[in-house]
């Protein structure tokens, strides 16, 4: 018998066991990856290109690396740069499996997108950015006037725009000559913060252009805004490129701490992944990378590390301090980001712990501080951040929610993706269940064949408040294995799953099934976000909010009457629950194109008070009641029949 390896493809999640010998390609395949491979996998097309990561997985209990995999041939070197050849790169059909093996499938060779949230809700703001622009013509040399260039140009801004005392940023000074004179001394000036020259061009230029982006541990959502009207030009979205060194922050962090070169590979993925968005973006519309003059990042705390390319060992551990928490503003040049190297990287404030400047930009969009009402603010991902309060108080904490939520740590779970169940329904009576499939509009059993791969985030939480609904788990979580249905059966190995798709006779997938260790998933995320909200409404002395918004992709698509029957977050009438979409990238393209905000923003981040509920002494008591569908003892009246 063929020895067997495991492989973990990234940023899917899936993990299989395989025989020796078999090609990534052919794994993937198996267990249902898409990878693009328009030739067959004869290795001619060059498109099932792959990345084989190198190094310790500590969460995923293996080591990963080239040494694992057949060797390269001359056929694989021909599709790929040195740069990518160092970096791990390979065809997956002509690659064969010798090892353990952790694969990133990178954007461009994926078959099947990932469905990203990147809208928010409409607000308004003021726009008054940090990088403003001055069309200016300057008095050519004389042998009476043989002013320098760069005195020239700073003369001409003080005399004509008021603008004292300013400094022009190395990169431009080396090219300012040529500029000036290419169209008789008529120029378009930027200007940072009234204090710095970060790019002088040639004649009347078009606006400036911005760029917000939202880090977030699984997805990343960028926003291209014109920097003078404010406008959203464009916007884009990926996966978290560090997924390929584990789900979550601290499997990242872990990574780091392992491998010497950890923290550099680490940083080195969001480099480019923010390039290549950038490029995207700016390609959309016509214009070039190099004409974007400022950039505003939000992130969780780790990923504000990673992608400062800042020491992350402290974060991952009590008392969870970090290197830096207030707001920095940093050259893209230094942190190798490619758009204009003069331009201004701004990083919003982080709170402490692992509640970081996502959060913070979450505040800015939803302004409680400015709120009569008590408002109950859930931002939820893979690290879960929850405010409460109002203009009076505001109290925030965080919590390891995991990845279960978004498919993660499922059998059959899966990123938002066509072939993705994302809805669902079960008769109490008869146990079967209706489910819609991302990519189709009709519901099964309306259509019997629905593509169905796998389940994702809004299907999860959908599934596990149904199986409860109708009697199928109890209030532990456990599944009734004595009801008379097909549906409930036992596996292999003697545990209890309930079949919520059955795979067509003539495909080669299983059924889908939600496994008695999905559900355990599902209650300790839930759990640890309704704990979280419990003690912050204890600490503000209060026994129910106002209002309830949910933040995030999971704010815009799960369904919130079974997010309440789950138990995610206390009892609320539910027309007060509201979704409000990518909070998080709203308050980053607010803070990109309205400086003072940054101002609210710090002030925000310092008198919000942290509370770490993990060091609760009830704390265990309380999340494990919390595990209960919905809770062990708290009541739920808005859930009674007629409003659930």
């Amino acid at each position: 018998m063929a020895e067997a390896y495991t492989i973990v493809f990234q940023p899917s999640g899936r993990r299989g066991e395989v025989p020796a010998g078999k090609t990534v390609l052919a794994a993937a395949q198996e267990l249902g990856v898409g990878i693009e491979a328009s030739c067959g996998g004869k290795g001619v097309c060059g498109k099932c290109r792959i990345i084989v990561e190198e190094g310790r997985f500590e969460k995923l209990g293996l080591v990963s690396g080239a040494s694992h995999v057949s060797e390269r041939g001359e056929t694989e070197e021909k599709f790929f740069t040195e740069d990518e050849l160092s970096r791990g790169y390979r065809l997956a059909c002509l690659t064969q499996i010798t090892g353990d093996l952790v694969v990133t499938v990178p954007e461009e060779s994926r078959s099947v997108k990932q469905v990203i949230l990147e809208k928010g809700k409409k607000r308004t703001f003021t726009i008054n950015p940090a990088v403003k622009q001055y069309t200016i013509k300057l008095p050519a040399p004389t042998l009476e006037d043989a002013r320098d260039d760069r005195r020239r140009l700073l003369d001409v801004l003080e005399e004509k725009e008021g603008l004292s005392g300013l400094t022009v940023d190395y990169p431009v000074l080396r090219t300012l000559p040529r500029t000036l004179r290419e169209n008789d001394w008529l120029v378009t000036v930027s200007v940072w913060q009234g204090k710095e020259v970060i790019r002088v061009e040639s004649g009347e230029a078009p606006h400036s252009l911005g760029i917000a982006i939202d880090i977030g541990t699984t997805t990343l959502a960028a926003f291209l805004c014109d920097l003078v009207t404010g406008e959203l030009l464009s916007k884009a979205s990926r996966m978290n490129p560090e997924i390929g060194y584990g789900e979550d922050v601290l499997a990242r962090i872990s990574y780091a701490m392992a491998n010497e070169d950890g923290g550099e590979k680490l940083q080195r993925a969001m480099q480019d992944a923010v390039s290549e968005l950038a490029a995207q973006m700016t390609g959309e519309i016509g214009r070039t990378p190099s004409e974007v003059d400022e950039m505003v990042l939000v992130y969780n705390t780790a990923m504000h590390h990673f992608t400062l390319g800042l020491d992350s060992r402290y974060v991952g551990r009590s008392p969870f301090a970090p290197a830096a928490s207030d707001a920095l503003d940093i050259k893209a040049r230094d942190l190798g980001i490619l758009i204009n190297p003069s331009a201004n990287i701004h990083s919003l404030p982080i709170e402490a712990g692992f509640v970081g400047a996502d959060n913070v930009a979450v505040l800015l969009a939803e302004e409680p501080y400015n709120s009569e009402s008590v408002k109950l603010i859930i931002d939820i991902g893979t690290n879960g951040e929850i405010d409460l309060g109002n203009k009076e108080r505001l109290l925030s904490t965080s919590c390891a929610t995991g990845p279960a939520l978004e498919g993660a740590q499922i059998a059959f779970g899966m990123r938002a993706a066509p072939g993705a169940i994302e809805r669902i329904e079960i008769n109490p009576e008869t146990y079967e269940p209706r489910y819609k499939v991302i990519g189709k509009d009709e519901w099964f059993p309306d259509i019997s064949f629905t593509g169905a791969q796998g389940i994702c985030g809004s299907g999860i939480i959908d599934v596990v408040a149904e199986l409860y609904r109708a009697g199928i788990i109890s209030k532990a979580g456990r599944i009734n294995t004595k009801l008379d249905t097909p549906r409930v059966r036992k596996d292999d190995k003697g545990k209890a799953e309930y079949v919520l798709a059955w795979a067509p006779e003539t495909a080669v997938h299983k059924d889908i099934v939600i496994t008695q260790g999905d559900i355990r998933a599902v209650q300790l995320a839930k759990g640890a976000i309704y704990v979280g909200a419990k003690y912050l409404m204890e600490k503000y002395g209060i026994d129910h909010v106002d209002e309830v918004i949910l933040a995030g992709a999971f704010g815009s698509y799960i369904n919130k009457k079974s997010a309440m029957a789950l138990g995610m977050f206390p009892d609320c009438a539910l027309e007060k629950v509201q979704a409000v979409g990518n909070a998080a990238g709203d308050g980053a393209r607010i803070a990109l194109l309205n400086v003072e905000k940054r101002k609210e923003a710090a002030k925000v981040a310092r008198e919000v008070e942290f509370i770490e509920t993990a060091v609760e002494p009830d704390f265990q008591t309380r999340f494990m009641e919390a595990l209960a569908i919905p809770h062990a003892k708290d009541e739920f009246p808005h859930l009674k029949e007629g409003d659930a």
